[in-house]
């Protein structure tokens, strides 16, 4: 079946003002054109017949003395009259007298008698006999043979009519279609409106008005059936709306309800469980001392026992309470400069028994240099010390595990991979969820109330980070994935700390008895290439300052045996530390502490905590000079 394509109405318009131009651009064509070749036609004929006569009046002396040399000459004269092909001279008695061609290679052949007197067109040759007369008499008849550019003329025209007749159409259409929006684009706002309406079923959508009389007003109307389908519909919606909220909130409640219903079953009994399996081992061992008390070596077993049980007891008691502290929102951590490695040692000391006790092969991979984060230590162990429990309940015994630190960007990446169980693809994301366990069956050889995953990933985020789990699949291990950012503060320090000063470091004392800080402080600025000396109170800070002989001293305020004014007295009392910088790090701030710190003798106070920028810039104008 052939398509029928329907022309829009801005086509249509178009097409109707385009057609009526041409009809009346070609009927002004063909009657210019009959006209001009009319009136050229004419116009040539005329000139040659002048010519005619001209030749005529002058080669009638000839004829009457018989001079066939003047007729050639008179003839002769017609070169300048290119169009002219050639001419002859006839007498009286018909007999050709003289003749001219133009060619003499195309020299004509002249008929042996002359035409009565007229003219003949044949293609693009006119040809032309004109009497020669004296007085009366007929003395001859003069033939011309022109070259005769009807056709030529004819193509001229025909282009120049049809270039005007082009230009003509093309700003008819232009016009036309400037013409037409007047009708054609309320008509199409109309059309799309109605096609979004019924592709996106949006009845708020209108028809701007912008023009008046018949179109106006089917333009309003149009807009009014709109805004009344609009408001029904409105209301059939909002309606289903209603009612699908209803219908999803009761199917939500209803769905939490059960799920809640079988948590809380399959939560109480497994912590009915796992708290009675370490109670029977405690309670056997008690036994045994009670009902044996000389065997000292059964005691000492006996006590191992319980501590390892009471240990896994504190462990669920502890996970529940953070879970509480989760639900409740109530969970937060405690942010400090936190020595990586130091983190890295308390959670393997904390699994390091129960790795012991299933045999297995734990390689721990870290870089050589320190890695400082901002957080919780505690939490941190934690994080660590749950996934590396994981790791050792759920491999079989003799297995391997791996703890792998690597520096990624700006984040620290801790791999913790086992040669376990495995985890199904399902599973993957599901082990993560609060009360979730691999192995919920019966015959599962592990302990644990299924939420140390979903602390474990609790606690990474409230530090910046994340926690992912991979798996070849069952029997294929598992591989635990913690990412940790970097702090600006301690990104900028790191860097310094790849960039050794060489040279230029300088003897930096440190005193302080918080000695995490300290000595992570001291290791880093070492690490930049200083020579630091640290203490841990002011009475060993004093004794090494004497022999060291600092450049700086950052000293705490707050140590046992000396407090950090005395010992900032004590150091301004040595003849050799008179120039040396002393710089106060303590909690307080107020203005009658900074006091306080000046008549000491210190030359800087800083306020705690303080980032390893603000040491380093008191640093800075010692190096510079």
């Amino acid at each position: 079946m052939p398509v029928i394509r329907v022309l829009t109405v801005r086509a249509r318009l178009i097409v109707m003002a385009l057609a009526t131009t041409f009809a009346a651009l070609l009927l002004c064509a063909g009657a210019m054109l009959a006209y001009e070749l009319t009136t050229f036609r004419q116009a040539w004929i005329d000139d040659m017949q002048t010519q005619a006569e001209i030749v005529a009046q002058a080669s009638a002396p000839a004829l009457n003395f018989n001079d066939a040399t003047a007729a050639h000459q008179n003839l002769a004269l017609l070169k300048v009259r290119p169009q002219i092909l050639a001419g002859a001279i006839y007498g009286a008695d018909g007999r050709l007298f003289a003749a001219y061609a133009r060619s003499a290679q195309q020299r004509p052949v002249f008929r042996d008698r002359p035409s009565e007197p007229g003219h003949l067109i044949d293609g693009d040759r006119l040809m032309l006999y004109h009497a020669i007369a004296d007085q009366g008499e007929k003395l001859g008849t003069v033939y011309l043979e022109a070259r005769y550019p009807g056709r030529e003329r004819l193509l001229s025209y025909l282009s120049i009519l049809g270039a005007v007749m082009v230009c003509s159409l093309l700003l008819a259409a232009a016009v036309a279609s400037r013409l037409q929006r007047d009708i054609t684009q309320p008509l199409e706002a109309v059309t799309a409106v109605a096609r979004e309406v019924m592709r996106r079923r949006d009845f708020s959508l209108r028809v701007a008005q912008h023009s008046s009389g018949e179109i106006g007003t089917l333009v309003d109307a149009f807009n009014a059936m709109l805004s009344e389908v609009d408001r029904r519909a409105a209301d059939l919606q909002e309606a289903n709306q209603i009612l699908e909220r209803e219908m999803t909130v009761r199917q939500h409640a209803e769905q939490a309800l059960l799920l809640a219903d079988r948590r809380k079953d399959e939560f109480l009994a497994t912590l009915a469980h796992e708290l009675r399996n370490p109670l029977a081992p405690i309670r056997t061992c008690l036994d045994i001392m009670r009902l044996n008390p000389g065997d000292l070596n059964g005691m000492a077993r006996s006590r191992t026992i319980m501590e390892r049980q009471l240990r896994q007891m504190i462990r669920l008691v502890d996970d529940l309470l953070d879970v509480s502290r989760i639900n409740t929102g109530k969970l937060a951590i405690r942010r400090e400069q936190t020595q990586l490695q130091a983190v890295v040692e308390d959670a393997l000391q904390a699994v390091r028994q129960l790795v012991e006790l299933h045999n297995h092969q734990l390689t721990v991979t870290m870089p050589e240099r320190p890695i400082m984060l901002e957080g919780d230590p505690t939490r941190l162990t934690q994080i660590l010390s749950n996934l590396l429990n994981n790791a050792a309940k759920y491999t079989p015994r003799g297995g391997a595990i791996r703890l792998t630190v690597a520096l990624e960007a700006s984040q620290v990446v801790i791999r913790i991979s086992d040669s376990g169980i495995g985890i199904a693809p399902e599973m993957i994301d599901a082990i993560f969820q609060m009360f979730v366990q691999v192995d919920a069956s019966l015959e599962r050889s592990t302990a644990g109330l299924g939420v140390g995953l979903s602390l474990a990933r609790r606690l990474a985020e409230l530090h910046g980070g994340s926690l992912e789990a991979r798996s070849a699949g069952l029997g294929g291990g598992s591989e635990f994935i913690l990412k940790l950012p970097f702090s600006r503060q301690l990104r900028q320090a790191l860097e310094a700390a790849a960039s050794p000063m060489g040279g230029s470091g300088r003897r930096i004392l440190l005193a302080d008895d918080n000695i995490d800080f300290v000595d992570s402080m001291g290791q880093l600025l070492a690490s930049m290439g200083h020579t630091v000396v640290v203490g841990h109170d002011g009475v060993e800070a004093l004794a090494a300052a004497a022999d060291f002989v600092p450049e700086y001293a950052f000293l705490d305020i707050g140590m046992p045996g000396m407090n950090g004014y005395d010992l900032a007295r004590a150091l301004r009392a040595m003849p050799t530390l008179q120039h040396t910088l002393l710089i106060a790090i303590t909690g307080w701030g107020q203005q009658k502490d900074r006091e306080t710190a000046a008549e000491a003798g210190f030359d800087v106070h800083l306020v705690k905590p303080v980032t390893i920028e603000q040491i380093v810039a008191q640093l800075e104008p010692k190096l510079k000079t």
